[in-house]
């Protein structure tokens, strides 16, 4: 089972709360958003949705 996170970048406030709570470093800043540039390495602990107070980040299950 696989997991992809998603950053709706309209929504991103830019904040990086969850580039500091993902255990698997899967999100960096780019131009002021959050991108998940390691998205494969994704565990599905939906800690970075947690701490997104904009709402911006989803997690499928593929």
């Amino acid at each position: 089972m696989a997991f992809v996170p998603t950053v709706d970048s309209n929504k991103c406030e830019g904040c990086g709360e969850c580039v500091d709570v993902c255990p698997s470093e899967v999100f960096e800043m780019q131009d002021d958003k959050s991108v998940p540039v390691n998205a494969d390495e994704c565990l599905g602990c939906e800690s970075c949705i947690e701490v997104c107070e904009a709402g911006a980040i989803t997690v499928e299950e593929v």
